[in-house]
């Protein structure tokens, strides 16, 4: 299976993180408790329970089921350190840009005579601020995995394939079959 460039989104602002989030069940439970101001509100956010809530933050449970397991990290890394996560993604849509890793097939569409044969390629490649923060607003908005790929496309074929609009001015760049993708902040 294909990695997904929102999941590779928040692992890069995870990255930035300063401290490790909690770990085991119970200061999970605890943590979402105390974010989300209720066991109620926790239980309805992880589909389960409110009583089971109450039984994972006094201790009595201590393993959840690899499910539920899934959905508290995801919980709670979603809303760990969130002035921390806020920098960095400033920073990259501001200064730093991303560098996006990839190992996908490309496609293109040229001037007739050239080659437009799809291959698979490896490519690492900065990419400057304004495709982070187009990115990361898309990644906010709800953007499917499709947008996010185009707007990825757009910043491969900018940078890597026309050298920074430097050449091949009419160059069309086709990013499918995505094998494997990491973006670094």
């Amino acid at each position: 299976m294909a990695d997904s460039l929102g999941h590779s989104l928040d692992r890069a602002l995870e990255g930035a993180f300063t401290r490790r989030p909690p770990q085991s069940a119970q200061a999970q439970m605890k943590y979402l408790v105390k974010q989300l101001k209720g066991t109620k509100a926790t239980a309805q956010a992880l589909g389960i329970s409110q009583r089971t809530v109450e039984r994972y933050v006094t201790g009595r449970l201590k393993r959840p089921r690899q499910d539920l397991r899934g959905r508290m990290e995801r919980e709670v890394k979603k809303r760990w350190q969130p002035q921390i996560r806020a920098k960095a993604r400033r920073t990259a849509a501001s200064t730093g840009g991303l560098v996006l890793s990839t190992r996908a097939r490309f496609g293109f569409t040229a001037a007739p005579g050239t080659t437009d044969d799809a291959r698979t390629r490896d490519i690492t490649q900065a990419l400057p601020p304004e495709y982070a923060d187009q990115l990361f607003t898309a990644r906010e908005q709800g953007a499917t995995e499709q947008q996010l790929q185009h707007i990825a496309a757009d910043g491969l074929a900018r940078m890597y394939f026309r050298a920074d609009n430097s050449r091949a001015h009419g160059l069309g760049v086709e990013f499918t079959d995505v094998e494997h993708i990491e973006i670094e902040l």
